[in-house]
Formats: structure tokens, C-alpha cells, sequence
């Protein structure tokens, strides 16, 4: 059960979508029924009538900053960046200094000066692990503010990417949720890049409800597991944010025996890390670095939307430890055998 092994699967790569479905809820969704073992084929549009009046989804609103950066070294090498977020609100006028993950044909020295667009430099003031450098940047404005105009959407590795790649301007729109609020991320929360805006008007009208929350999914989700006993790795920590109308939304519908159905992961690691002794969500804000294996005991979240994750991943594990490692192994196969489309920009499932 917790052999790493035991999480890897054979995925051909023309599997893994490079551009998201032509409309977002166009994309493809198994419905996964645990207590029957049953697999149903259908579209995202027909979510509406696979829902149940009084069914409550529960959706993560962080918006993703688009922190991915190209630049160059003193040398001349091209660096790739990832600005992660800040401890501290920036200072007008004063350096900004940021972690980041750093892609480089060779890795800069400490106090060495780099180079990006519109005037913008920065020395490496500190070397981290697992390519995090330290670098206190300087510049004409506002960091985040030279991001959001000259920084790409930080895609994962597997979607791929060049500099100037046509496909940027798709990307700011679609590697991002339609209900997205609350910047922060550098990842986005996959799950809920199938919904429109129409079709959460259908959900509305067929008796399902909506409540949101707030987790910024970190640079963590990017981290593979390299442990040979899935339950030796571990998880950054990540900031969340529960309202006090959402708690309420969701231990209402507890207390009524209706369903709460989670947005994608970062949905269930949240709910779930803010429920008390009594079984009731809090509202709050804290950080979470809840990892859930096979195993765990699921409290709030009663059905979840997720999309099809990598090999030995966290995602994967979490999604093994809701329905159940085989039943999920079958589910992946016949993924495979059907031709869905894989990761971030592919294919959803539901499962109840």
C-alpha cells in the first residue's frame, strides 16, 4: 500500500495535453462510482445532470501569478525562473528579495548578477536546495507588477514551452479558473479549469450550490517523491483561507446529509485540515501541509472533481487513498485505453 512503486503507470505521451480543450467544459469526465465499481463516460457540460439537488461544490478561487521569468546570467547563459511568493509585502522603492526555482544549463554562483526585461536585475544572494535560489531583484517597479506584464503562466514541465512561444496569451487565459480571485499561486488548482460561467448558472439552477475557498498551491506541487515508502515524503506548506460563509455552507450541508463535493485536491487537503474534533469546518486562515495517503480518514469531503495526475505522485496517492488504490488503477487504464487526455489541460473525473 505504501510501495511507491506500487503508483506508477504506463502513459503514452501524445496522452498529455499540451493545449486545453477547445471550450472548457468541452473536456471529457469519467464518472467514477466507488460503492457500485462502476466507470461512465461523459462530458463536463453534463455535470448538471450527475449532480443531485442540495449537492454542495466546494471550489479553490487562488489565481495564479504569471512569476515564470526568462533572463540571462552574466555569462551569457539563458536562466529560467520561478518567483515564488514573498515573506514580506514589498517596500516601494527598496530591493525585492524572493525565493525562486532556477532552470539553468549550470547553476550561478552566490553574488553573481542577472538579467531580465525592462531594466530589471538581480543578484543571487543565497544557494538553496533542490534548485531554490535566493535572489534579491532590482528594478524600475514593482516586481509583481513587471510579472504581470512580462511574466509567463509557470506551467508544469510536462506542458512544453519556449521563450516568445505563440501559445503564452492562451495560457494566461485558460491556466487559470474563471472564478479565480485571490493571487498567489504558481500552480493552478486543475480541477476547476473545466467550469464556465454558464455552467455553473446550470448547477445553480438544477439545486447544486457553490461556496469557495482559498488555497495558494506552492512550488511543493512540482516536488517528486523520492522515497521509496510513500509515507517518508513530505509536503510544503501552503496558505489557505476558509470564509465564514463557507464553513457554514459546508457544515450545513454535513448536518443535512447532503453531499460536499471537492474542486480538485487542494479543495480536500483544505477541508480537511480545517475541520475540528467535532467534525465541523473553521473558518480561518493558516497554512496546511496535509498529505494524504491510503489510509486516511476522510471527515468532510464526500465526492470530488479532480483531473488525471502523474505517476508516484501525491495527487495520485490522495486520489488511491478516496477511492481506493485498485479501483483507481483500473480507472487509469481505461483511461489510457480510451485515449483521454492527461494532466493539467486534459481530462476530469467525478468521483462519488
Amino acid at each position: 500500500m505504501y510501495d511507491l512503486e506500487d503508483y506508477d503507470y504506463d502513459l503514452p505521451e501524445e496522452l498529455i495535453a499540451q493545449v486545453p480543450a477547445t471550450e472548457r467544459d468541452g473536456s471529457r469526465l469519467m464518472v467514477v462510482d466507488r460503492s457500485r465499481l462502476t466507470m461512465t463516460d461523459c462530458r463536463f457540460f453534463d455535470l448538471p445532470g450527475l449532480l443531485r439537488p442540495g449537492d454542495l461544490i466546494v471550489a479553490n478561487n487562488t489565481r495564479v501569478v504569471p512569476a515564470r521569468l526568462f533572463g540571462r546570467k552574466e555569462s551569457g547563459g539563458r536562466i529560467e525562473v520561478l518567483v515564488l511568493d514573498g515573506d514580506e509585502p514589498p517596500v516601494l522603492g527598496t530591493p525585492e528579495v524572493r525565493w525562486c526555482l532556477l532552470r539553468s544549463s549550470k547553476r550561478p554562483r552566490r553574488g553573481s548578477r542577472l538579467f531580465f526585461e525592462n531594466d530589471f536585475g538581480g543578484i543571487v544572494e543565497e544557494l538553496g536546495h533542490d534548485g531554490l535560489i535566493r535572489i534579491r531583484f532590482d528594478g524600475p517597479r514593482p516586481l509583481d507588477a513587471m510579472m504581470e506584464e512580462k511574466g509567463t503562466m509557470p506551467l508544469p514541465p510536462y506542458i512544453k514551452r519556449q521563450e516568445r512561444d505563440s501559445r503564452s496569451g492562451l495560457d494566461r487565459e485558460r491556466y487559470q479558473t474563471v472564478y479565480s480571485k485571490m493571487r498567489g499561486a504558481v500552480a493552478a488548482p486543475t480541477a476547476g479549469l473545466h467550469f464556465t460561467e454558464p455552467l455553473m448558472d446550470r448547477l445553480r439552477a438544477a439545486g447544486v450550490s457553490m461556496a469557495e475557498l482559498t488555497l495558494h498551491v506552492g512550488h511543493g506541487t512540482f516536488r517528486p517523491v523520492r522515497t521509496g515508502d510513500i509515507r517518508k515524503h513530505e509536503l510544503g506548506e501552503e496558505t489557505y483561507i476558509v470564509k465564514g460563509e463557507t464553513a457554514v455552507a459546508v457544515n450545513r450541508a454535513k448536518e443535512e446529509k447532503r453531499r460536499v463535493i471537492a474542486v480538485g485536491t487542494t479543495v480536500v487537503r483544505t477541508l480537511e485540515t480545517a475541520v475540528n474534533d467535532r467534525g465541523e469546518v473553521v473558518p480561518g486562515r493558516g497554512k496546511t501541509g496535509l498529505y494524504i495517503t491510503p489510509g486516511f480518514s476522510f471527515r468532510v469531503v464526500d465526492a470530488m472533481i479532480t483531473n488525471f495526475h502523474l505517476p508516484k505522485s501525491s495527487l495520485l496517492f490522495l486520489v488511491c487513498a478516496f477511492a481506493g488504490k485498485d479501483l483507481i488503477r483500473k480507472v487509469y487504464e481505461r483511461a489510457v485505453a480510451k485515449a483521454y487526455r492527461f494532466y493539467s489541460y486534459g481530462d476530469a473525473m467525478l468521483i462519488v
